[in-house]
């Protein structure tokens, strides 16, 4: 058999994630599910890599979401792919992954599928991507987290038309309302994502884990809570900070900064 998920690691610490059943529109079997669990914990613990880009085979579909057929015909199969009862939960792998997570959108990314999307860091999306939220017209309430990042990304009223209908998001609606980082050819989707996670991997890993874990505890709470969150944290890491080390980062952030 095909693996559902294929890893294609670079020399510039750039993993590329594909999910890999085209034939079935990248639906997350059960098989593809639990592989993609095991695939992005490895890639939080390798550290060769510092930036993943996540994306679908072929050109229809980023992923269908969860595969109905398989749920269909196997009793149980809906309870493991659920949040709270899965063991490998995929979604929460990529989540928590400490190394920043590029979505290339290339295709469908469809309820479960559009929760996957959701979980990565940063989106990039083909001209030809679509979103849709069929959760109520399947009659299976969301669990992967869709319900509550929707609404703070595009506001709820948005959210609410597009999760209550199951109507599509085309790339440029999902732009202009913030869902999506940018939209691109489909033939520069891969290129522009691997240039995006070159640029991140350029940078200290380290730094830039905890950077990322910043951003999302804090967005997490109450603005308020969130801005005494920096304070506590910048104070202790930013105290281990050294003229010299900032003097010696100077002349090359210049210089980028120059070639930009």
């Amino acid at each position: 058999m095909d693996d559902p998920v294929l890893v294609e690691r670079q020399d510039d610490g750039v993993a590329v994630v594909t999910l890999n059943r085209p034939q079935a529109m990248n639906a997350l079997s059960i098989a593809l599910r639990a592989r993609l669990y095991q695939v992005m914990t490895q890639l939080d613990g390798d550290d060769a890599v510092r930036c993943v880009v996540l994306t679908g085979a072929g050109e229809r579909a980023f992923t269908a979401g969860l595969d109905l057929k398989e749920l269909g015909s196997q009793p149980g199969a809906l309870g493991a792919a659920n949040a709270d009862g899965a063991d490998e939960n995929p979604v929460k792998a990529i989540e928590t992954c400490r190394k920043p997570v590029i979505g290339a959108i290339n295709g469908v990314a469809i309820t479960g599928g559009f929760e996957v999307a959701l979980a990565c860091d940063i989106l990039i999306a083909s001209s030809s991507a679509r979103f849709a939220d069929t959760h109520a017209r399947v009659g299976v309430m969301p669990g992967w987290g869709l319900s509550q990042k929707l609404s703070r990304i595009i506001g709820p009223s948005r959210a609410k038309e597009v999760s209550l209908s199951g109507n599509f998001v085309d790339a440029a609606t999902a732009e202009r309302w913030g869902l999506v980082n940018r939209v691109v050819a489909p033939e520069e989707l891969l290129p522009a994502a691997r240039r995006l996670a070159a640029d991140i991997a350029s940078t200290d890993t380290a730094f830039i884990a905890a950077y990322k874990r910043l951003i999302d505890d804090g967005y997490a709470l109450p603005f308020g809570e969130g801005i005494a969150l920096e304070h506590r944290r910048s104070s202790a890491a930013n105290r281990a900070v050294t003229p010299e080390s900032v003097e010696a980062r100077r002349a090359a952030v210049q210089a980028r900064g120059r070639a930009q």
